[in-house]
């Protein structure tokens, strides 16, 4: 008698209950085995492991492969406090029977996830990194660039122009650039990703969120055209409240 795991059902009894049904792992003993229960999928190992059809048989029926036994103890509020009582339980039993590993599930699925939080960690702070050099570099670029027009500025404010009119005339062309270059960007950013998708098995290596998730490509553009926003407004704002004939003398 055995209890088998749901893709076990999926593969060899599909559309029908795996309840009652035989099978066998010896071809000489056909319809040896009969199965007398169903339960859901788990994943023991790590979390990337690919579910597999499985068999769960009592201990006493196949002695065959017993080379140690894992026992799980349900317990209400620190279940550590408890290991020192189930460590002289099992000594009452049995004297020589060892008791090792004792962890909680939790930490058991905390260790099977180490390499993964890992390196969530370390692609976050590189990613991060990433970002803000990007913005860094990309505020340097158009607040030099708004600067380098004083003179301009002056001149079309001693012609009359507002400092609205200048300040939306910068902010306009500023943006356009902005625009142009998230949008290339982005259309980089996603062929690089299919490429590393496929290369290297990306999604394995994410959890929640897919390699081209809308949300992140959608965060980091909005962050980087502010970030273009405020270099464009802060040196525009400074230049147009200069005296029209200062600017003028500006080189």
């Amino acid at each position: 008698m055995v209890v088998v795991n749901q893709t076990f059902a999926n593969k060899f009894f599909p559309d029908e209950s795996p309840i009652g049904k035989h099978f066998t792992f010896d071809p000489k003993k056909p319809d040896e085995i009969e199965i007398v229960g169903l339960v859901k999928d788990a994943k023991y190992a790590t979390q990337r492991e690919e579910t597999r059809p499985t068999t769960y048989l009592p201990w006493r029926q196949d002695m065959r492969w017993m080379t140690g036994a894992n026992f799980q103890l349900r317990a209400t509020g620190d279940p550590t406090a408890m290991i020192a009582a189930v460590r002289q339980v099992v000594r009452e039993i049995d004297e020589n029977l060892p008791v090792t590993n004792v962890k909680t599930q939790v930490e058991r699925a905390n260790e099977t996830l180490q390499m993964e939080r890992l390196f969530a960690k370390l692609v976050t702070l590189f990613g991060l990194l990433a970002q803000q050099l990007a913005s860094i570099g990309l505020f340097g670029v158009l607040a030099y660039a708004v600067s380098q027009r004083t003179h301009e500025i002056g001149i079309r404010m001693a012609l009359g122009a507002s400092q609205t009119d200048v300040l939306k005339m910068i902010l306009r062309q500023g943006m356009a650039l902005t625009i142009i270059g998230v949008a290339l960007g982005l259309a980089g950013a996603y062929v690089l990703t299919k490429y590393l998708e496929s290369w290297m098995q990306l999604s394995k290596m994410l959890y929640g969120v897919k390699p081209t998730d809308p949300m992140t490509y959608c965060v980091i553009a909005v962050l980087l055209t502010v970030v273009a926003l405020i270099a464009c407004d802060i040196p525009a704002r400074r230049a147009t409240k200069v005296d029209p004939m200062i600017a003028l003398r500006c080189e």
